[in-house]
């Protein structure tokens, strides 16, 4: 796993594990979607080069 999309897909789901959780405690449940979105889409992210990683070995 390339350590700079590594970074990325770390930085995506603390910011939106930071969104959703902050926008919960200000009832804001369309921006705490968002920040669900943006938490899963970095797991996703780690997921995929996890994935491509396996297959380079």
């Amino acid at each position: 796993m390339s350590v700079g999309e590594k970074a990325k897909a770390k930085a995506e789901q603390v910011a939106g594990k930071i969104v959703r959780k902050t926008a919960h405690a200000v009832h804001k449940e369309t921006l705490a979607a968002k920040g669900a979105a943006l938490e899963a889409q970095g797991r996703m992210r780690g997921a995929k080069e996890r994935t491509k990683d396996s297959f380079k070995r």
